[in-house]
């Protein structure tokens, strides 16, 4: 049996788990997994952004199971519970996204104990969505993806991208990528940020309670990204922009106001994808699921509706 891991329960606004575990990925990395039981419609694998943690699902969670479905979610490495990466535990850091695909083969293997036989549905969010991304091209088992702002390029211009690729190597040399990225403010500090700077979500109850979450628990915190995980993130999004899309439905959503991921790569992507659509949301920012009621359930709504298009 798996150790038991913990899971907040007083801070999540979600129904009991049926467990929460430690596993490990190849190389040894300790990561959290928690999992709800399969649904009669089958099992939604989600894929949480940069800093977000498995109790900030707990709303989402509600929902897919009133509907039938089972969820399970994942601490990536360097975040939540599950490995810090540097010996400053606040620094959001990685040396390649290819590591994060060791996460989703031990995430994998986890599923496949748990419910093997369930059909198993994507929901990835931001980083989520580009770690989601590389998983259904290398083959990670769904019959459908959900992605809210998948993180697939950012906003930066091509000529600050272009700089940071050539340095890349010095900086590791020197070890100056292991720093945070240049002008990290509070917006990077979601338990301090006050809710008028924040480019997350316009609901200020919903903004209220993510800030609650990491103001009750520390351990949970993950602030500004190292420049090492900004110029891994390049690479990889760089990669999978020459790559096509895998053959799964897809449905994916945006908001007007996005400013923290590429909205055109977005477009891009999925203008290539034979079997996704895409739909932009008017006055949104970043989190859909985390957004204004009219939002965040009409993105809900037509996840769902994928989902259950693509039964078996």
């Amino acid at each position: 049996m798996p150790d038991t891991a913990p899971f907040f329960a007083d801070i999540a606004d979600a129904p009991p788990p049926r467990s929460v575990i430690w596993t490990q990925a190849e190389g040894g990395t300790k990561l959290r997994v928690a999992l709800w039981p399969a649904g009669p419609k089958g099992m939604v694998a989600i894929f949480p952004g940069r800093t977000e943690v498995i109790e900030k699902y707990g709303r989402v969670i509600t929902d897919l199971v009133a509907d039938g479905y089972g969820a399970a979610a994942i601490d990536w490495r360097g975040q939540g519970l599950s490995d810090r990466l540097t010996d400053r535990p606040l620094l959001g850091d990685v040396q390649d996204f290819a590591q994060f695909q060791r996460d989703v083969a031990a995430y994998r293997t986890v599923l496949d104990r748990f419910a093997p036989d369930a059909p198993r549905f994507v929901l990835a969010h931001s980083m989520g969505g580009c770690i989601a991304l590389r998983a259904l091209i290398n083959g990670f088992p769904a019959r459908a993806a959900s992605f809210s702002a998948p993180m697939w390029g950012l906003p930066l211009n091509s000529t600050t991208s272009r700089a940071i690729a050539v340095m890349r190597a010095a900086l590791r040399m020197s070890r100056l990528d292991q720093r945070e990225v240049p002008g990290a403010g509070v917006e990077f500090r979601l338990w301090e940020n006050p809710f008028d700077n924040n480019e997350l979500t316009g609901d200020a109850e919903t903004y209220a309670w993510m800030q609650a979450q990491v103001q009750a628990h520390t351990e949970l915190r993950l602030g500004a990204p190292s420049l090492r995980w900004l110029a891994a993130a390049l690479a990889e999004t760089a990669a999978l922009q020459l790559l096509p899309a895998p053959e799964v439905a897809a449905f994916c959503g945006v908001g007007t106001r996005e400013k923290l991921v590429s909205a055109p790569a977005i477009e891009g992507r999925m203008a290539g994808w034979p079997n996704g659509r895409l739909e932009v949301y008017q006055g949104a920012l970043h989190e859909l699921l985390m957004e204004r009621a009219a939002t965040r359930d009409a993105f809900l709504r037509a996840t769902l509706a994928l989902f259950d298009a693509n039964q078996p």
